[in-house]
């Protein structure tokens, strides 16, 4: 998955809105089909997503194109699938995903629809939404579930269905999802998932509890967020954007560890800190991210 660090909601028959996240700098959009789209719009909605895809495909490549369909215990699914599935969609956003089975049954979709649409196969990503307490007790299985799989959401948000199906109740600082965040992030770490992501926070206004929420997500390990209003991307874009003074000491770093190991050393004194090849490692993935972010910004 490319290092999406702000992914902004927009509802799917809502087209307008979709210049609206791209003009305050998402690095994806969500167009959703799923609960933010009455259910007497359902049908003109598919329209208005695959006109949007082919829209930002064409006018702003740069941008991530994820969408979400209805669930699988649905009626729409299988419309939205074969609606949506075209160049320019990097990914779905499974929503209410319940086991590795709904992840295999919109894998096998998305090969009948590439297939059929001239597409290669594997080219849309799945990333499936940890929203049900089935999610969270087999995320480990969900990351793995398919090839496609690039990524899992943790979704922790206030009175919504996963705090209803879980039964938590929500507090800013967040300690009642801790262990499911961290859930969410283990499973991504250990199936090789370098970018897992978290959602969401809801209170439009608020910004500095916004910026709380993702440094305490960033410092768990996530690495993008999910939106739901374009006054959050700012935010959320800078904390999860490494600093450029941490980028140039970790590149002091990985140069001195390399002026020592060419002189036959195995550990050095950088700056008053011991550093080994371990240290060195953690600095080249900080170092590689802020290059593809500035890259993917370009």
């Amino acid at each position: 998955m490319r290092p999406y660090r702000s992914l902004l909601f927009v509802p799917g028959h809502k087209p307008d809105w979709v210049v609206k996240a791209v003009r305050a700098g998402a690095d994806a959009v969500i167009l959703d089909l799923e609960d933010s789209v009455p259910l007497t719009a359902k049908s003109d909605a598919r329209s208005a997503v695959a006109e949007s895809i082919d829209r930002l495909h064409r006018d702003h490549p740069d941008v991530g194109v994820l969408v979400r369909p209805n669930p699988w215990d649905t009626e729409c699914f299988g419309a939205d699938v074969a609606a949506v599935v075209r160049p320019g969609l990097d990914a779905l956003l499974l929503p209410k995903v319940r086991g590795p089975l709904d992840v295999q049954n919109f894998a096998a979709l998305l090969d009948h629809f590439e297939v059929a649409g001239g597409m290669a196969r594997g080219t849309v990503e799945l990333v499936p939404s940890l929203e049900t307490a089935l999610s969270y007790a087999t995320c480990s299985e969900l990351a793995t579930a398919s090839p496609r799989v690039a990524s899992l959401m943790a979704a922790a948000a206030r009175d919504s269905d996963v705090s209803r199906e879980l039964g938590f109740t929500w507090s800013a600082e967040g300690l009642e999802t801790l262990y499911y965040r961290s859930r969410a992030v283990l499973a991504c770490r250990a199936a090789g998932l370098r970018h897992p992501i978290v959602g969401l926070w809801q209170d439009i206004g608020d910004l500095a509890g916004l910026e709380r929420f993702a440094t305490r997500n960033l410092h768990l390990g996530f690495r993008g967020q999910v939106l739901i209003h374009p006054a959050h991307v700012e935010v959320v874009n800078r904390v999860y954007t490494p600093p450029p003074q941490t980028v140039e000491r970790y590149r002091r770093m990985i140069a001195a560890f390399e002026r020592a190991a060419a002189a036959g050393n195995a550990a050095v004194d950088f700056e008053g800190e011991h550093i080994d090849i371990a240290h060195v490692q953690t600095a080249r993935e900080i170092v590689a991210m802020a290059e593809n972010l500035r890259r993917g910004t370009q």
